[in-house]
C-alpha cells in the first residue's frame, strides 16, 4: 500500500508521522520504503539517525514531477511505501496524490491550518480524476492535553463535515506530547522510546490500525 502524509500547511507533525508509521509497519516484519519528497529532508535525517536501530527502514529522497513514475517503479520492490511531502502545494505532493492509495492530512486545531484544507480538498479532487480510488483523511494533530481545549479538535470535525465533503476525518487524535518531539531527533519511533510514553504509543497504534486494518 502507498500511504501519503501530506498537507499544504507545515508545522503539523507531517514528517514525524510518516517516520513513525514507517517504523511501526516495519516492526511487523514488512519491507517498508520511507520516501522523502520534502526538500527539508526531515525524514532522511531521521533515517540517518536510526542507522543502527532495528528494524531497518529504507529511505530515499525523490523530488520533482518524476516522483509519480518513481513511486510506480518502486512499488513492486516493497510491501509498503510511506511518502512524506513538504508542507506546501508542491509538484511532489500533486504527483504523490495521483498514485497513492490513502492520504492523511495532518491538521492542527487553528484557523490557518483549517483554512488550508480548502486547498487540499481541491488537490484531492483533481487527483481523483486520475486516481479515483484515492482515500483522503484529515488527521487532527498537536491537540492540547488540556481537557478544556479539546473542543478545538472537535471544531475541525465540524468544519470538515460542513466545508470539505470530499475529505473524511481520521478517528484518532495526535496530542502534543514530549515523546512525539523527542523521537524524531533521536531517530526512533514513539513506541521505541525509553522510557516509553504509553499514551503517545497508543495514539500511533490507533492510527496504524485505522490505516492498515483489513490489509
Amino acid at each position: 500500500m502507498i500511504i501519503l502524509i501530506g498537507a499544504t500547511k507545515g508545522g503539523n507533525g507531517k514528517s514525524l508521522l510518516a517516520c513513525n508509521l514507517a517504523a511501526k509497519r516495519a516492526s511487523e516484519g514488512l519491507d517498508v520504503l520511507l520516501l522523502d519528497g520534502d526538500r527539508q529532508g526531515s525524514a532522511s535525517l531521521w533515517s540517518e539517525l536510526r542507522a543502527e536501530t532495528e528494524p531497518k527502514i529504507t529511505c530515499m529522497q525523490k523530488f520533482g514531477k518524476g516522483l509519480q513514475k518513481e513511486i510506480r517503479v518502486l512499488t513492486p520492490k516493497f510491501d509498503d511505501i510511506v511518502v512524506d511531502c513538504g508542507g506546501y502545494d508542491s509538484v511532489e505532493l500533486r504527483a504523490a496524490l495521483v498514485c497513492c492509495h490513502k492520504v492523511y492530512i495532518p491538521t492542527q486545531p487553528g484557523q490557518f491550518d483549517v483554512d488550508a484544507l480548502y486547498n487540499m480538498e481541491e488537490l484531492v479532487e483533481n487527483a481523483r480524476q486520475y486516481n479515483n480510488e484515492l482515500q483522503a483523511h484529515v488527521l487532527v494533530t498537536r491537540v492540547s492535553t488540556n481537557p478544556g481545549l479539546y473542543v478545538e479538535a472537535r471544531e475541525v470535525y465540524a468544519f470538515v463535515k460542513k466545508e470539505c465533503p470530499s475529505l473524511s476525518m481520521a478517528s484518532p487524535l495526535i496530542y502534543e506530547r514530549v515523546a512525539w518531539r523527542r523521537c524524531l531527533r533521536e531517530g526512533l519511533a514513539v513506541f521505541e522510546m525509553k522510557p516509553k510514553d504509553a499514551k503517545a504509543a497508543a495514539e500511533l497504534e490507533r492510527l496504524y490500525e485505522e490505516i492498515w486494518s483489513g490489509v
